[in-house]
């Protein structure tokens, strides 16, 4: 199954990975490494995380306070956002 990122997607690890190295160095590898377990499993499972609307799946990462929001296509795994759970959840894609 191919995986492809929205741009939002892409802008919303760029900008967590960031953030983490601002605040200790190496943490921003951390968060990635997380976030790379985490889709990992979701390859492997793509039907395993619970919808929250319509075809849009969450897997909420492990250790960082970030959910994955993604759906399934045909051949493809779209991950169309990095959501930080702090925010508000309005904003959620």
């Amino acid at each position: 199954m191919k995986l492809t990122y929205t741009a939002r997607a892409k802008d919303d690890v760029e900008i967590a990975f960031r953030w983490y190295e601002m605040q200790r160095r190496g943490l921003g590898f951390e968060f990635l490494d997380c976030i790379e377990a985490s889709l990992s499993s979701i390859l492997r499972y793509p039907e395993m995380h619970e919808k929250i609307y319509s075809n849009f799946r969450r897997c909420v990462i492990r250790r960082f306070p970030f959910s994955i929001f993604y759906s399934v296509e045909t051949n493809m795994l779209v991950i169309h956002s990095v959501f930080d759970n702090r925010q508000d959840p309005g904003k959620r894609p």
